[in-house]
């Protein structure tokens, strides 16, 4: 039988940071990269008008979109031209510990919380660890 270190159990609502920063896929790059900037994030989620998850931008999308328009010689275009639009989102409904191994197998710093299709919140590996770190330790 395989023990679950308490707090890995529970489900994602109960540690996610609900209603995250978002961009939008119609924004300028500059723009959503002076958010992101304002904000001290390496990227965020990117949502249709309706709340719909399409995507996540991050400050390397940002970094190569001005690139490319400075060796082109054209603007740097909207969000959607340059976001990843391959998005591991994490279930409201799943577990801590379902969320972390998806944060250690794609190698990201954050996932989306998603409730069918639509973003509802944010999960970190800060999020995860606080849940199941004890907060002191016991010495002998």
């Amino acid at each position: 039988m395989n023990d679950v270190r308490p707090g890995l159990a529970e489900p994602v609502r109960d540690c996610m940071k609900p209603d995250p920063f978002s961009l939008s896929p119609v924004m300028s790059v500059h723009e959503a990269a002076r958010a992101l900037l304002a904000r001290d994030l390496c990227g965020a989620p990117v949502v249709d008008d309706r709340g719909v998850l399409v995507g996540i931008f991050s400050e390397a999308d940002a970094l190569k979109s001005t690139l490319d328009a400075d060796y082109h010689g054209i603007g740097a275009g909207c969000v959607a031209d340059y976001m990843s639009r391959e998005v591991q989102g994490v279930a409201v409904s799943a577990t801590i510990q379902e969320a972390a191994e998806m944060l250690l197998r794609h190698h990201r710093r954050i996932l989306p919380v998603v409730q069918g299709p639509r973003l509802v919140g944010q999960l970190s590996r800060g999020d995860v660890l606080r849940r199941v770190v004890p907060a002191r330790v016991a010495t002998s």
